[in-house]
């Protein structure tokens, strides 16, 4: 382990300018209080996004992932959800000390969220074109035929075919993929500087998985926004990311470059992903799998809590929980034996 060097700031891990620093999340904790006990589910998540940079948030579900997004968002349901520690700067200011309205101001504008089930986050009564325009409307003071142009804009500009008629439509007119492509519009409206994708592409077809990881990369190329990715599917962010931060019950357990992470892993949990992708020279092979499952967020296991299902576990594992090291400019891991597993050959 001698050459890797303790840091408690995983940020400065990872690729980046500071100059060009748009969200920087410090130490997050977020706990729910539920009549079973408390639940601690983000627990000191650090991980932060510049202009123009797609940062992919992978892990198995209970990880953490989307309630770290709410959080940010400002939509976390309190109760149950309580944040009890941390910061979430955006142009280095900490949200969850501002006001609820500096928040609601940004929220849209300076950072906006594609949620995942966009059947469930569309109002089944309004027309899409009708959801779009009430953004323009309401925080941009235009007018209903302005903002109704600006509406059919919005479809075009996401590849929606024949705009101006679609915009009159209701949400279960559209396919799938189609009403993803609305979220977009309705995200990207106010024009903000980052843009957070909840499993964008859960439950559609492989080849509309494509077109729309395809249309984020572009859009996110053209607006230079920064990019936050939440997916379990590792095979979904390999050509759109720039870095990955992988989370396992709560926590970054790896925060790295998405050339090195998948050329050499650093924490288990990472290999174990990424060798349970299917692959084409393995057909009719069994899957690779991890074994058992996520723990139980109200008891976590102590030392590192992926131990119990860890291959090369040894007994500090159980004893004490590693801290996220960096390996080098670009990587952190929290693995006590991280520095082994990027060795091998």
């Amino acid at each position: 382990m001698s050459n890797v060097f303790v840091s408690e700031q995983p940020e400065a891990a990872a690729a980046g300018h500071p100059s060009g620093r748009l969200l920087e999340v410090e130490d997050l904790r977020v706990e729910f209080r539920t009549r079973d006990g408390v639940a601690k589910v983000i627990n000191g998540v650090t991980y932060h996004v510049d202009a123009g940079e797609t940062l992919a948030v992978l892990g198995e579900s209970g990880s953490g992932k989307s309630v770290t997004a709410q959080t940010i968002m400002g939509i976390l349901d309190t109760p149950p959800g309580f944040v009890t520690g941390g910061e979430i700067r955006f142009h280095g200011r900490d949200m969850l000390k501002m006001s609820a309205e500096e928040r609601r101001r940004i929220r849209g504008e300076g950072i906006a969220m594609v949620f995942q089930d966009a059947l469930s986050a569309l109002n089944p009564v309004f027309t899409v074109g009708f959801q779009i325009a009430e953004q323009f409307r309401i925080r941009r003071g235009m007018s209903r035929g302005d903002a109704k142009k600006r509406a059919a804009e919005m479809l075009d500009q996401v590849q929606i075919p024949n705009a101006k008629q679609r915009i009159n439509e209701y949400p279960h007119q559209f396919s799938g993929g189609m009403r993803q492509r609305v979220m977009i519009a309705m995200s990207l409206a106010l024009d903000p500087e980052v843009l957070i994708a909840d499993e964008p592409t859960t439950a559609l077809d492989v080849t509309v998985q494509a077109q729309i990881m395809d249309l984020l990369a572009e859009l996110q190329q053209e607006r230079q926004m920064g990019l936050i990715l939440i997916t379990h599917d590792l095979g979904v962010v390999a050509d759109v990311a720039d870095r990955i931060a992988v989370m396992y019950a709560g926590r970054i357990v790896e925060d790295a470059d998405v050339v090195e992470l998948y050329a050499k892993p650093a924490h288990p949990y990472t290999l174990g992903l990424i060798e349970s992708i299917p692959r084409i020279n393995e057909k009719g092979q069994q899957l690779r799998t991890i074994k058992g499952l996520p723990p139980s967020l109200l008891r976590i296991p102590s030392g590192c809590p992926f131990h119990p299902r860890c291959p090369m576990a040894q007994p500090v594992c159980a004893e004490k929980v590693p801290p996220l090291l960096q390996l080098g400019p670009t990587r952190a891991s929290a693995c006590h034996f991280a520095q082994d597993l990027v060795s091998r050959d």
